[in-house]
């Protein structure tokens, strides 16, 4: 029963910890490290209120360090997809019916837990297990996610309090449903902040989850898994499980309880998956929510007055920045030719300073790409464009897999403005760049727009305020987060709701209201306080009888 109506206030961003030398938290996240090395962990899947163990274990190893172990998780099958099903629509009626300020503080405990006792060990899985840096896993494992949790609880308060308006002798309110069913949550190795928001944002509306994260990321998940079951999250509102993907959609997607997707992962992937529901719409109870974030190929593009040292950090930052593996990084370049060669020049200065290395050195600014099978087609690439006469590496290119997979941050420039590396989504850290002519800057812009199907991200770097207007007119569509003399990289909670369109996605707008009206049904009341009892209306009387 309700008392009150349980606001929650916009919160203001989690702040970002340095990690600068001398600092406390640098200190603390080297010995947390040391820590997360020396002990080998056993990963089971939770479900329900068991942690399930199948003795199927995969061994978890640092993209950076073949040979360490840092132990093993336990895959399962479609038995235990079925389990987990089960096991949420179980707590289902329960979870739905618990009061709002009930469901929301757990979320907000869990935020706590992360921004103090377990922030080391949220970025120290993330940096071990998915080779990101100390400060890209801040950024992602700690201050994002603690912004998706605090934010995703505010925005549904402005959600349940608007209501319709009544007329005289009546009420009317608007009721927000969690959907009928449990919703999938599919998410990537690359972000540890996704990871956790696209499960959470769901079960915060009522609704019960089955998770799969990526393989890649389960050393981080499993971390997160449990700051939520001490948060006081119910056994079965989310249920962490590692199977295949194959697997989890022929058992979910044929289940007349699966009421919706929320899918980070590759574009090919999720066209599969929305092909698979829509040809099984007639077996479930509603028609299913889907929600996706897919691939891109972000543009930057500077205008003859770009100011280089600009475009140089944002290209820097943008490409290279966590080996390239972000859907928003910067893929490729159009520079324009009056400015070309000062560009290239300093870039490939400014990217040979850049050290490559274990996350454990702080001095690295680039890590290890995520696993073999990626170092593999990456390299593939990069042997092709030796070959090519339309494209040459102006520096980076060489592969090392001997202890680790690191691919040194690579600029390829063509003279063909459609070849394979300016189209295709590499996912590392490789920029291709294609020189245009200064004064054929509309040109260029059509250029942008019609390279790729994708839509995610993209930039615009110029001094005039006409080119700037012109840029973001013509590139509406060309992206769902649209950058303006900056990188196409770090949206943050509540500042830059993230998504985008075309092949890109459904750009439902993760860190925004939007994205939380996906997962909620709405169900309008109307009562009438003093009902009529004729059905006659005033037109239907005779002449002459007023």
């Amino acid at each position: 029963m309700n008392y009150g109506d349980f606001y929650y206030p916009m919160p203001v961003n989690e702040p970002v910890y340095s990690y600068a030398p001398g600092t406390a938290e640098r200190k603390l996240l080297k010995e947390t490290l040391q820590e997360l090395k020396n002990k080998k962990i056993d990963v089971p899947m939770y479900i329900g209120a068991e942690e399930v163990r199948t003795g199927n274990k995969v061994e978890i190893h640092p993209p950076h360090e073949r040979e360490h172990v840092l132990g093993t998780f336990h895959q399962g099958n479609a038995v235990h997809v079925k389990k987990a099903i089960n096991a949420a629509m179980k707590v289902r009626e329960k979870w739905a019916n618990a009061t709002w300020e009930n469901r929301a503080n757990i979320f907000l405990k869990a935020a706590e837990l992360l921004a103090t006792k377990y922030r080391p060990y949220i970025v120290g899985t993330t940096m071990l297990g998915q080779s990101k840096n100390a400060y890209q896993a801040e950024i992602d494992a700690a201050c994002e996610l603690i912004d998706f949790l605090r934010f995703n609880v505010h925005f549904l308060s402005e959600i349940y309090r608007q209501q319709p308006i009544s007329s005289p002798g009546m009420s009317n309110r608007m009721e927000y449903r969690p959907l009928e069913g449990f919703v999938l949550a599919v998410t990537p190795f690359n972000f540890t902040a996704i990871g956790g928001n696209l499960p959470t944002s769901a079960a915060m509306c009522g609704n019960v989850v089955v998770w799969k994260c990526a393989n890649k990321q389960v050393y981080s998940a499993q971390m997160f898994m449990r700051i939520l079951k001490e948060a006081g999250l119910p056994d079965g509102v989310i249920n962490l499980i590692f199977v295949d993907g194959p697997t989890i959609g022929e058992v979910c997607f044929n289940n007349p309880d699966f009421a919706g997707v929320h899918f980070t992962g590759s574009t090919g992937v999720f066209n599969g998956m929305w092909k698979t529901i829509g040809e099984n719409t007639k077996i479930y109870k509603s028609y299913p929510r889907i929600v996706g974030e897919t691939g891109g190929k972000d543009f930057v593009i500077a205008h003859k007055t770009a100011d280089v040292n600009t475009v140089v950090t944002a290209l820097c930052r943008g490409a290279f920045e966590y080996q390239g593996q972000k859907c928003s990084a910067a893929s490729r370049a159009y520079l324009p030719s009056n400015l070309a060669q000062q560009i290239k020049k300093k870039m490939v200065a400014e990217i040979k300073t850049m050290k490559m290395g274990s996350v454990e050195d702080f001095s690295c600014f680039v890590n290890a790409v995520i696993d073999e099978k990626s170092f593999d087609k990456l390299q593939e690439y990069l042997k092709q464009v030796r070959k090519d006469k339309d494209a040459r590496i102006l520096t980076g290119g060489k592969c090392d897999k001997t202890n680790g997979y690191f691919i040194e941050p690579t600029v390829i420039e063509v003279t063909d403005p459609n070849y394979v590396t300016m189209c295709e989504e590499l996912f590392g850290p490789i920029l291709t760049i294609y020189v245009y002519d200064e004064n054929k800057f509309e040109d260029a812009l059509r250029l942008v727009d019609s390279t790729s199907s994708y839509a995610l991200t993209g930039a615009v770097i110029a001094q005039d305020r006409f080119a700037i207007e012109l840029a973001t007119k013509r590139l509406r569509n060309a992206a769902g987060n649209f950058y303006i003399n900056d990188k196409p990289t770090g949206a943050v909670v509540g500042q830059q709701p993230f998504g985008g369109a075309r092949a890109s996605g459904t750009n439902d707008k993760a860190g925004s209201i939007l994205n939380l009206y996906r997962w909620l049904s709405a169900r309008t009341i109307k009562e009438t306080f003093v009902p009529v009892t004729d059905y006659r209306y005033p037109f239907m009387q005779h002449e002459g009888t007023i």
